[in-house]
């Protein structure tokens, strides 16, 4: 995997869902959170099955591949569909930097992590909500990153599960330090301090940031509402 992607989602920080984006000003709406210091941009795929919606798929990936490499940003993948370990391959070429699956989603698990470990993308695994933290035990040793989905997947603007924050300091107590836990549902600059005091340091906003008339500046606020003394 990139060392420069692995050292982002170590890091804090804010990743735009363009779920939620204009897509007719699409590369447009992406470089306005690139311009004030986004460095993942997250990219929700849904096929009709694991979730209601249907949304995108690898050509809008490597649409975007440029522009955002071009700002040494990443490109974060969270396949909510089933069997994803069918269509890692097609996201590898497409660009994606790192690639998450739900442990829901398929019983091959295992396999569809060492696939995306072996292209050399990031690994990220996603529970739902309610989805217990031990799904995730026994593969802890071979992934970068941890998603908890804090609403339950399929449409963006759901309001914030409160009880996801209880979870969330068991999902980082089984992981070692060096892997990420990423939050995606309802964050905005009320929820997404609470998600870092219990342990989040990735932080995936849509409708808080591309329904704003300034995605910009409801990026900014955002990552300034995560800031620390």
């Amino acid at each position: 995997m990139s060392a420069s992607s692995k050292d982002l989602l170590r890091s804090v920080r804010v990743a735009p869902s363009i779920l939620s984006a204009d897509f007719a000003r699409l590369r447009e709406q992406v470089g306005e959170v690139l311009d004030v210091g986004a460095r993942i941009v997250h990219v929700d795929v849904m096929d009709g099955h694991f979730v209601p919606p249907i949304t995108l798929g690898p050509l809008v990936v490597a649409a975007l591949r440029e522009q955002v490499e071009k700002a040494g940003a990443m490109l974060d993948v969270h396949l909510m569909i089933e069997r994803p370990e069918r269509q890692v391959s097609e996201f590898i070429k497409a660009g994606a930097h790192s690639i998450t699956v739900h442990a829901e989603s398929t019983p091959q698990l295992a396999y569809a992590v060492h696939l995306i470990r072996d292209s050399g993308a990031c690994v990220g695994v996603a529970i739902n909500p309610a989805t217990p933290v031990g799904a995730l035990s026994e593969i802890t040793d071979a992934i970068d990153m941890t998603l908890c989905m804090t609403i339950n997947p399929g449409w963006g603007g759901q309001p914030f599960i409160e009880h996801s924050l209880e979870k969330l300091p068991r999902v980082r107590a089984i992981l070692s330090e060096d892997v990420a836990v990423e939050v995606d549902g309802g964050i905005n600059p009320a929820t997404a301090p609470k998600c870092r005091q219990a342990g989040a340091n990735v932080f995936v906003a849509g409708s808080a940031i591309f329904s704003s008339a300034d995605p910009g500046e409801a990026y900014l606020a955002i990552a300034q509402s995560l800031q620390t003394d």
